[in-house]
Parts: C-alpha cells; sequence; structure tokens
C-alpha cells in the first residue's frame, strides 16, 4: 500500500503568489500583446467581449489543473498517464507541434529590428533565443528564476501601458470600449464582418496561456510547494550541483482525514483568490488596455492588416503625439515583454516534453527515480535548435506563425480539458472532485472549444 502523508498547513497568501505570474506572462506575448490588439486596430473594440470570455474560460481550465496537483503532489502529465498510457506520444507531439513554432520571438524580434534600425530580423531572433537558452540554464532552481524575472517584467510593463491608454485616450473611447465588453461594436454585434474565424480563434485560445502550457500549471504549484506538492522535488539550473539529481515524478498521497479535507478546503480557497487577482484580474486589465491603446492609435490606419504593422503603427502614433522617445520606449518594452513570454514558453513546453519523456521512460521501472533535469535541458536546446533553423530558412513571419501555432492549441485544449476532468473524476477521492457547478462550466468551455475547432478544420478544408 502507498505511503500517504499529512495535507500540509496553508502558507500565507504573501508566499501564494507566484505560479499565477507565469501563466500569465505565457499569454502576454501571443494573446495579449499581438492577437487581440491586432484584432481591435483592424476591427474595433466590438470583439472585447472575447477577450474576457476566453481568459475567464481559462481560469476554470486552470483551477480543474490546480486541483489535481494539489490533492496528489504531481503533475496532470503523470495522472493522465495512469487512465491514458498513449498520453505522452500526444502531449510530446501536440506540444512540439504548437509551440515549436517561433512566432512570438519573432514578433520581438521585428519590433527591436526598429527601434535598432536594422531591416533583417533573422539575426536578432537568434541571438534572442541563444540568450534564452542561457537565462534558462543559469539558475539555481529554474522555478524560482522564472517567477522572479516575470513578477519584474510584468510589474514593469503593465504600468507602463496603462499610464500610456489613461494619456492617449478620451471619455469616447472609453464609452466604446464599455460597449464592447457586452459585444457591441461600429456596426456589429459580436464579431465584425469579414474578420478570420481561425484569428479569433487563434486570439480566444491565447486569452491567457493556451493550448498544453496549462497544464504546467500544475508542475509550477508542485515546484512552488501548493499542498501536497510540498513533498516534490524541483528542476535544478544545468549548472546546479543538484543537476545529476534523480527525481521521483510520482506524487505523495494524503489520508483524507477530516483534518486534511479541512487544509485542502483552505489551501483551495487562497489559490483561487491568488489566481483570480494575478492571472484573471491582471489579465483582463493588461488586454483591455492593449486593446484600447491599439484602438486609439492605429485604428483604421492603412498596412494594419499586415503582420505585426499595427504594433510599429502604435509606436510611431505615440511618439509624434506625446514624444518620439515614448514612442520607442513602448516597442522596447513590448519586445521585452514578448522575449518574456517566449522564455516562459520554452521553459513549459521543455517541461511538458521532458515530464512525458520520463514518464514513458520509467513506466515498469520499480524505483520510479530519473534525471529530469537533463532531460528537460536537451528539449530546450532542441527547440532553440529547431527556431534557429526555421529563421535560416527565412521562415519567420510572426503573425502567421502565432496563428498556426494557436489554431493547433486550440484543438489540444479541447482535448486536454476531456483528459483533466476524467482524472479528477477518477483519481480524486469523492471530498476532493469539482462541485457539480464546476462539472458545468468545464463542460459548455468543452463544447465551446469542440464547435470551433471543427469549425475551423472545416472552413481550412473547403
Amino acid at each position: 500500500m502507498k505511503e500517504t502523508k499529512p495535507f500540509p498547513k496553508p502558507i500565507s497568501f504573501k508566499k501564494l503568489i507566484g505560479p499565477s505570474f507565469i501563466i500569465l506572462a505565457l499569454g502576454l506575448g501571443s494573446g495579449e500583446i499581438i492577437l487581440w490588439p491586432y484584432l481591435a486596430s483592424n476591427y474595433g473594440l466590438g470583439i472585447v467581449w472575447g477577450a474576457i470570455l476566453g481568459i475567464t474560460f481559462q481560469y476554470f481550465i486552470n483551477m480543474e489543473i490546480e486541483r489535481y496537483a494539489l490533492v496528489k503532489g504531481e503533475s496532470v502529465f503523470v495522472g493522465i498517464h495512469k487512465v491514458f498510457k498513449l498520453s505522452v506520444y500526444w502531449f510530446i507531439v501536440s506540444t512540439f507541434i504548437g509551440f515549436g513554432l517561433p512566432g512570438i520571438i519573432a514578433a520581438s524580434a521585428s519590433i527591436l529590428s526598429v527601434v535598432l534600425g536594422i531591416e533583417n530580423i533573422k539575426w536578432i531572433a537568434i541571438v534572442l533565443l541563444l540568450i534564452i537558452g542561457f537565462i534558462l540554464s543559469i539558475g539555481k532552481t529554474v522555478y524560482s528564476m522564472m517567477e522572479h524575472l516575470t513578477k519584474f517584467i510584468i510589474l514593469l510593463g503593465i504600468p507602463f501601458i496603462f499610464l500610456l491608454a489613461l494619456y492617449l485616450s478620451t471619455s469616447t473611447d472609453w464609452s466604446v470600449l464599455l460597449s464592447g465588453i457586452i459585444g457591441k461594436g461600429d456596426g456589429f454585434w459580436f464579431l465584425p464582418t469579414g474578420v478570420s474565424i481561425a484569428t479569433f480563434l487563434a486570439a480566444f485560445a491565447y486569452s491567457g496561456a493556451g493550448g498544453n502550457l496549462n497544464l504546467t500549471q500544475s508542475i509550477y504549484i508542485k515546484e512552488k510547494g501548493y499542498g501536497m506538492g510540498i513533498y516534490a522535488q524541483k528542476i535544478s539550473g544545468l549548472f546546479s550541483k543538484k543537476i545529476d539529481q534523480e527525481i521521483v515524478l510520482d506524487g505523495t498521497d494524503c489520508s483524507v482525514t477530516e483534518e486534511d479535507v479541512f487544509r485542502f478546503k483552505k489551501w483551495w480557497k487562497l489559490i483561487n483568490i491568488e489566481h483570480i487577482l494575478i492571472f484573471w484580474f491582471l489579465g483582463i486589465i493588461s488586454m483591455i488596455l492593449l486593446m484600447l491603446l491599439s484602438y486609439v492609435t492605429t485604428y483604421g490606419l492603412p498596412g494594419n492588416m499586415e503582420g505585426i504593422n499595427f504594433v510599429i503603427n502604435e509606436g510611431m502614433v505615440i511618439g509624434s503625439i506625446i514624444t518620439p522617445f515614448f514612442g520607442t520606449l513602448f516597442l522596447i518594452i513590448l519586445s521585452i515583454m514578448l522575449f518574456q513570454t517566449q522564455l516562459g514558453v520554452m521553459d513549459s513546453t521543455s517541461r511538458i516534453m521532458a515530464e512525458n519523456f520520463a514518464i514513458k521512460k520509467l513506466h515498469g521501472k520499480k524505483d520510479g527515480k530519473i534525471n529530469l533535469s537533463k532531460i528537460y535541458y536537451s528539449f530546450v536546446w532542441v527547440q532553440i535548435l529547431f527556431g534557429i533553423i526555421l529563421f535560416l530558412f527565412n521562415i519567420y513571419e510572426p503573425k502567421t506563425l502565432i496563428i498556426l501555432g494557436a489554431v493547433i492549441n486550440a484543438f489540444a485544449m479541447f482535448v486536454h480539458l476531456a483528459l483533466v476532468f476524467w482524472i479528477n473524476h477518477k483519481l480524486l477521492p469523492k471530498v476532493f472532485r469539482p462541485s457539480v457547478w464546476r462539472k458545468i462550466i468545464i463542460g459548455i468551455i468543452f463544447i465551446f472549444f469542440a464547435v470551433f475547432s471543427c469549425f475551423v478544420l472545416w472552413s481550412y478544408l473547403n
């Protein structure tokens, strides 16, 4: 019989904050900075409702992922493999296809190239990818380094964007924004004529992290030490003395006493509040402000439809209204935020693929231990090499890569929604399972992504 341990006492709310910053940052560079502002610059603010609904959906998705890790002290990938043995292949392939396309770092390099006055972006992008590899390799533990870096960049970027939006917008612009929250646009309700459904689905899927990236929330809260995750081990830095440490992937069960249930409920309340405040609230604020800023500076300007020209147009308009310095500073901060997103994506995807590779390798072994850190860094550098190869072959148009990846990831979300729902129902003790109203919400989200994914596939085939 497997050994059980007591459910840990909840930590203070201040110490609890962290994982939601990382998962929020994963969405900043794709949905928040590129896709939703792109739609706002070309179609107005009548689509704001989609951004809010998208991140609300992801809040509920993330909490069910956190639920499993909180109770079991292991990632959802370990749990899913216990029920569906072939899942490891799906997660490795779908993650690599969905996020191996380096559209986010290409966007960062494109913006930076304008600031530096360099026409060819591929060399900038290659250098940025190598810097990402170096940053991920030097931390004592990868999670701690990611948390501190992410907090700094988000707390730097969002206030700056807020002040810009406040200064440049008028009461009329805010009125248009409020109308967009209920789906009323300029001559349309909910969806404007001519909008690409694939682009809208891509933006919707990236209202937050998107795709398999949502699942890494279970790894991050485990490494943060939420709930039963306090008994789990962390991935060490490449140059850490612990790089050769073998890690156990299986979690630790609690004994399900009255005290365990009481502590779980306190944990559950705290992590819901943390995720609402950091991921949901800050996410909505950042998306709305970026869309508003895009609208007031570039709506109706020629060239917005091409690539990420609307971002360059934003910088130029901000520079002409305030001073050129602020226009340049805006572009630099966006480039840094995009770089941070690619850094987070690289970390998360490498964790996903490494964990699933390790699960497969451990299958059938008695000791259950493996050197996860070395596998993790192998995937980090394989992805960097893949991105460099694409850039050398001049495959680097940012918006195209981001939309293609997002459509793939929307389908991946449809798959992992069902898998996580099933393991929470199958593997968790009844007292820890989701309530009826949460099950209904997850069911609605599942149907939404199923219908949208099928619609986009049908439109491509026809």
